[in-house]
């Protein structure tokens, strides 16, 4: 996955994108400002850059592309200055699962 954010995770940081998985059919239709405020509490991201010093002592858990499971309302909210895209700057540590499945993988 390529970075064209303009923002480059630095030490242990990893910048990361929230995503969601694609849904059949939706009855209700939210605003983007309310959008806006779940992003921060929103789990689910794919990982775009990875800070040069992630996980130094075991292997690393994620790289960029891939789907995870990160911990609620860490890291920092930042917008891309190039692109304007909503992303997060989360600690290294805040990756704790790798999504290998979606609902809608298996129909």
């Amino acid at each position: 996955m390529e970075n064209k954010s303009g923002l480059k995770p630095l030490g242990r940081a990893v910048l990361v994108k929230h995503y969601e998985p694609e849904r059949k059919h939706s009855l209700i239709e939210l605003p983007d400002m309310v959008k806006d405020r779940t992003l921060m509490v929103e789990m689910r991201a794919v990982v775009v850059e990875v800070g040069a010093a992630c996980w130094p002592d075991e292997p690393p858990r994620a790289r960029p592309g891939d789907r995870v499971l990160i911990s609620r309302m860490a890291g920092h909210m930042a917008q891309g200055p190039v692109d304007g895209e909503r992303y997060r700057l989360i600690n290294d540590r805040d990756i704790f699962a790798a999504i290998t499945a979606e609902e809608s993988d298996h129909e």
